[in-house]
């Protein structure tokens, strides 16, 4: 099913299924690989459509969302730094996002918390092995279709 480096043969895709919260890795027409996923929870929709994949970062951090620390100790986790004030002596440390494969605005694919339903605030996160799986076969420009 995959060569000698563990990637899949053929043309690669990807096929996210918001109904069923998985995510699906094709290599030309054969299913190579599936995972659970969470996507964006009401409000912070994924946004179903035709994409590509336009960046890969395997060590992405969220510009918009994580914690403020100072000397070493978090002292407000869970912000948005659009909206919550930065404490006086803290900087903003973005949440991990291992494995990102950014397919449109701040929207990609990450390994990430699970909790068995849309949680995300768009992002697709999937388990962490997955997560890494699909990374290595993607390339820069692998479609991915996301569906209701």
């Amino acid at each position: 099913m995959y060569d000698l480096r563990g990637l899949p043969p053929g043309k690669v895709s990807i096929v996210i299924d918001l109904s069923e919260q998985r995510a699906d890795l094709y290599a030309g027409p054969e299913l190579v690989l599936t995972a659970p996923v969470s996507t964006g929870r009401e409000g912070h929709d994924t946004l179903p459509g035709r994409y590509t994949v336009v960046e890969k970062d395997p060590d992405h951090r969220s510009s918009v969302y994580g914690a403020y620390v100072a000397d070493g100790y978090v002292v407000k986790r869970d912000v948005d730094v659009r909206k919550d004030p930065r404490p006086a002596g803290a900087q903003f440390v973005g949440a991990p996002m291992p494995y990102f494969l950014r397919i449109y605005g701040g929207v990609g694919m990450h390994a990430g918390y699970l909790p068995g339903y849309p949680a995300s605030h768009g992002c697709i996160r999937m388990p962490a092995g997955a997560a890494r799986r699909f990374y290595e076969a993607a390339r820069v420009g692998t479609p991915v279709t996301v569906r209701r």
